[in-house]
């Protein structure tokens, strides 16, 4: 992808400089996480990220390609942790570990909707 204006620290309001933004960064390592292992999935299950454990290495400019790599390391259950990174046309921006967790779609939402609708 590239790094646009929407991107940048200013516009997520994590900082005040157009620069890549921690909190896009971060988004685009879950994403990838996400996307890897969804077609592998039982029907009517996905994945919901838990945990992140990231380090933002380097300051990326508006208008710089980024491509992110994720890998499976370790399964365990229902919780998968996967090593990611991002990289610049430069260099390592970005580089951790996310943990995602197996549900079941419909038993997620049907908690989500019981919590929403519990007084308050």
């Amino acid at each position: 992808m590239t790094v646009t204006e929407k991107d940048t620290a200013a516009a997520w309001g994590s900082g005040l400089l157009p620069v890549y933004a921690t909190p896009a960064m971060i988004l685009f390592m879950e994403m990838t996480a996400s996307k890897s292992v969804e077609p592998l999935l039982e029907e009517g299950c996905t994945t919901v990220g838990v945990a992140v454990d990231i380090k933002h290495l380097a300051a990326t400019p508006v208008g710089m390609n980024v491509h992110c790599e994720s890998e499976l390391i370790k399964i365990d259950g229902k919780r998968l942790v996967f090593k990611v990174a991002v990289y610049d046309e430069a260099e390592l921006a970005g580089e951790g570990t996310h943990e995602r967790v197996i549900i079941r779609k419909d038993k997620f939402m049907d908690r989500v909707k019981a919590k929403a609708a519990a007084p308050r």
